[in-house]
């Protein structure tokens, strides 16, 4: 799969192509749906499908503090697209500059001059350009005008977890800070993960027999309530069983909130200085401050208990 970063990225010899635009993040089975089809419609016209993107988030631009956590870093998103058989994704540079364009500039930039779309594939509330002035209906009319097909696939709708709303990377930030892992992977259709280097930390899950990788999340990630979870660590192509915690560690009156993974039956391990991904499979407990060593020392145990069990689980009924 081919990433560009700008338009100037893009080959200049570019034929037609099938695109969809959108931030994407997490891509979720809503986004899911949405570029399956744009492959599908690219399959069928012999063409190439492209994904356009942002970086950074649009808000961030717009109105700055406002960056919502993310769910998936860029390079997360283009390894998910290419997944899905996407054959080139467009990350362009977000600026005030590129922010004052008109739905009609944007389209004749992007759309026309680059990427010379022959159909374009969105959600039904699909807006573009200066101030979200284009919608799909405008899109559809500038359509007739350049020669491209406007094809709109309907959102997914949630289940119990997100009370029946559709299917959005907002409602997954919410359940993912709220801890409802679980709810959350209904909607990614897999596991939540956070991203980063291991560091050394204060150490004291080793002094305590209890090990852990003291992961430096990524900026602005999306992570997880404090509490404990069961899910894996990814580490050199590895997929290892983890009780992972996140939180201040309250027992010791810690202040900095971390994201630590204590790798279950595996002794010996260096992860220093590796970049890593942790899942979160299941809410496990919310955040304690135990009054002595010897209660939190008991409770870890029973932790790493029950997140082996259900990490054995989810493997069982994925085989």
């Amino acid at each position: 799969m081919q990433r560009w970063r700008g338009l100037e990225d893009i080959p200049q010899d570019w034929g037609r192509s099938v695109v969809t635009i959108g931030s994407y993040d997490g891509v979720h089975r809503g986004h899911q749906l949405i570029i399956q089809h744009t492959v599908d419609r690219a399959r069928e016209l012999g063409l190439p499908a492209v994904v356009v993107t942002f970086d950074p988030h649009p808000k961030e631009v717009l109105r700055p503090g406002t960056h919502p956590p993310l769910l998936a870093p860029h390079h997360r998103r283009a390894e998910l697209m290419a997944d899905l058989g996407v054959d080139a994704v467009l990350v362009l540079p977000f600026t005030t500059e590129f922010s004052n364009l008109s739905p009609a500039d944007f389209i004749v930039k992007v759309l026309i001059d680059k990427l010379r779309a022959k159909a374009v594939v969105e959600g039904p509330n699909f807006r573009f350009g200066h101030r979200a002035a284009g919608d799909v209906m405008y899109l559809a009319e500038l359509g007739k005008t350049y020669d491209f097909d406007v094809e709109v696939v309907d959102l997914f709708v949630s289940g119990e977890a997100g009370g029946g709303q559709p299917f959005s990377s907002t409602l997954t930030r919410r359940l993912v800070g709220e801890g409802d892992v679980e709810g959350a992977m209904e909607i990614l259709g897999r596991p939540h993960r956070v991203e980063g280097v291991v560091v050394r930390g204060a150490q004291r899950g080793r002094e305590l027999g209890v090990p852990t990788a003291n992961v430096e999340t990524l900026p602005h990630t999306a992570i997880p309530a404090d509490g404990v979870y069961a899910g894996w660590l990814h580490a050199q192509g590895e997929a290892m069983p983890a009780a992972i915690s996140v939180g201040t560690n309250p027992t010791f009156d810690g202040t900095e909130r971390t994201v630590e993974a204590h790798v279950i039956d595996r002794v010996g391990l260096d992860l220093y200085g590796l970049h890593v991904a942790v899942d979160f499979l299941a809410y496990v407990r919310g955040q304690v401050k135990f009054d002595s060593l010897d209660a939190l020392i008991e409770r870890m145990g029973e932790d790493i208990k029950v997140s082996r069990e259900l990490t054995a689980a989810a493997e069982a009924g994925d085989r």
